[in-house]
């Protein structure tokens, strides 16, 4: 059996409190995702690489690559799940972990920004479409004036969440909106009231709104099925929006990081992602399909 350590935003909070004395660095500009440094501290390969992470997709793959591969690469891989998106970084950020998986780029130079963190992607792993769900329309046409949408309330999400309602028709946005969009950058709501929810407690809000958009890993957690239960999905090509994993900036030479960055982008894990999750989830590398 596979020993997974799951952290609760409340017991990872205390620990992140614990840490506060040793303070943030200053914040650097994150690298491209899919970058690899050539410095970075030496490891002691004998001990885990810890990584933190989002349960599903990204505890699942890092689990598979633990169970699978990462004893032939010589590799010893700890996965700590975290059910938000922002500990994952702050224990990254101070070393509580060494790296962690759950986020994509807009997300992280936010988040960087915002906190003065120097967290840097390594290596791009998949895409999780952000989909339209309703558990009371069968159709995006059946979404109309006088309905509640609910979508993200952190910055990137709600901007990429606007997107797609823009995108197929339901809103429209002032002209030269960025990917930080908001709710003041409806040009036209045509109608529709808006809700700003926490990303995880989205699908929970189904029952009580008429439509809601949610982000992909949240949406598998609650059993609905992106490629068919969604009224609408965004695209793969072109998206920029691919889930990496990250570190602290100089920890990205890291020996056990580059191994697991090697084997992130293996055959065996797109073959893991295209066979589980059948388009609900994608690679970000290679010949996707």
């Amino acid at each position: 059996m596979r020993k997974n350590i799951k952290l609760t935003a409340a017991a990872a909070a205390t620990a992140a409190t614990a840490a506060l004395a040793l303070g943030l660095t200053a914040c650097g500009t994150a690298s491209d995702p899919g970058a690899q440094a050539d410095s970075g501290a030496k490891a002691d390969e004998s001990k885990a690489l810890v990584v933190a992470a989002s349960p599903t997709p990204h505890a699942d793959i890092l689990n598979h690559v633990k169970d699978n591969l990462a004893a032939k690469a010589g590799l010893k891989l700890e996965v700590k799940e975290f059910t938000d998106y922002v500990l994952p970084n702050t224990a990254t950020q101070q070393g509580q972990v060494d790296a962690n998986f759950f986020q994509h780029k807009p997300y992280l130079d936010d988040f960087n920004k915002k906190n003065k963190t120097t967290i840097v992607p390594v290596v791009n792993v998949h895409l999780e479409p952000l989909g339209l769900y309703s558990k009371k329309a069968d159709d995006i046409k059946d979404i109309k004036a006088g309905q509640t949408v609910a979508v993200p309330n952190d910055t990137t999400n709600e901007g990429r969440a606007l997107h797609l309602l823009a995108d197929n028709g339901l809103i429209a946005l002032k002209d030269g909106v960025g990917t930080d969009a908001k709710l003041s950058d409806i040009a036209d709501a045509k109608g529709l009231k808006f809700k700003e929810l926490e990303a995880a407690t989205l699908p929970r809000a189904l029952n009580d709104v008429d439509a809601a958009v949610i982000n992909g890993n949240y949406a598998i957690e609650a059993d609905l099925k992106p490629a068919t239960d969604s009224l609408v999905l965004e695209k793969a090509e072109g998206n920029p929006y691919a889930n990496f994993l990250a570190v602290k900036e100089g920890n990205e030479g890291d020996s056990r990081v580059q191994k697991l960055a090697e084997l992130l982008n293996s055959p065996e894990v797109k073959k893991f992602i295209e066979d589980k999750y059948t388009g609900s989830v994608v690679p970000a590398f290679g010949a996707a399909k």
